[in-house]
């Protein structure tokens, strides 16, 4: 999906996703002591908010200037400091070993740009660091609940299997959740859920 149809989403209503953070993230960061944190296509800023204000220090990108300025305008609100950039993913070169935590929350990429994103967030991570993932499955085209419509752009668990080959993976799930996250992420879903480290 494009720039522009992210912007067009994001000013279309006060929270698309609404304010509150995805809920494995939660879970799963409070097992982590904080560090650094990676947040790519953070959108409206809900996880890094989250983050920030549990003291992590919070990076975040995403295309779409309408998330950052939304995010940015939340954290100030709030008290919050975050670094969120202006980043596409095609395009993005992530620094070596350098964050303790990388979420990666409903992003959804096509097969070749998959593969090398994925990569560059396992050379990424530091060593001992942890990467959190929950993603619509190729089941998701059952349910209404969101996510892509397109089956290049769903994951399977064998896809992820092999993109994560080289951490040691603690939590790996493909189940059936109820999603209630704003407007557009509501109802029964099929997702896969990721914990792994370096």
């Amino acid at each position: 999906m494009s720039k522009q149809f992210w912007n067009d989403r994001y000013s279309s209503v006060d929270s698309v996703y609404g304010n509150e953070p995805n809920e494995f993230f939660k879970l799963q960061l409070k097992n982590l002591v904080p560090g650094t944190l990676l947040l790519p296509g953070e959108g409206e800023g809900r996880n890094a908010l989250y983050a920030a204000k549990n003291g992590w220090n919070v990076f975040a990108f995403d295309f779409s200037e309408e998330g950052q300025r939304k995010a940015l305008q939340k954290a100030k609100a709030h008290g919050l400091t975050i670094h969120y950039s202006l980043e596409d993913i095609q395009q993005v070169q992530l620094p070596a070993e350098q964050f303790d935590a990388i979420a990666l929350i409903y992003i959804h990429l096509p097969h070749q740009l998959r593969k090398v994103f994925h990569a560059q967030c396992v050379n990424a991570l530091k060593p001992g660091g942890t990467l959190i993932m929950e993603i619509f499955s190729t089941h998701q085209l059952a349910y209404n609940s969101g996510g892509p419509k397109d089956p290049q752009l769903l994951y399977s668990v064998d896809e992820l299997a092999e993109d994560f080959n080289t951490l040691n993976v603690s939590v790996f799930l493909e189940e059936i959740i109820h999603l209630n996250e704003g407007a557009f992420h509501q109802g029964p879903a099929s997702v896969v859920r990721l914990v792994a480290t370096k």
